[in-house]
């Protein structure tokens, strides 16, 4: 069974900050952790998770810097803010209860697929 890729639309400013909870990452690097950790269920595209970088950036929850790799590549690093550690809270918690809400019109956490 696949998952219906319009539940992650959602929910996808709260991924992004999740993985830079832990640790400073570019892009390609946020793309590929996220398809891991959900074993291949969130598929971000390049396409979506840029222009949700910048404006993640805009609103203060992630600052940007460069990096020099490799001895003359330079990959953008994104870095978490303290605003971004609330949002996450609040994002944590909303969907905790929005997750609650479903499963209990659902029958309970464990419900037989039809």
């Amino acid at each position: 069974m696949s998952v219906d890729k319009s539940l992650l639309t959602g929910s996808t400013t709260m991924l992004i900050l999740k993985l830079l909870e832990s640790e400073d990452m570019y892009g390609y690097q946020m793309i590929e952790e996220l398809n891991r950790k959900s074993n291949n269920v969130f598929e971000l595209k390049a396409g979506t998770l840029y222009p949700l970088l910048h404006s993640l950036e805009q609103k203060e929850l992630l600052t940007s810097y460069e990096e020099t790799v490799e001895k003359a590549r330079v990959r953008k690093y994104y870095s978490i803010t303290p605003k971004g550690r609330k949002r996450l809270e609040e994002k944590r918690e909303e969907w905790q209860e929005y997750t609650a809400a479903v499963n209990q019109v659902l029958g309970g956490a464990s419900f037989a697929r039809a």
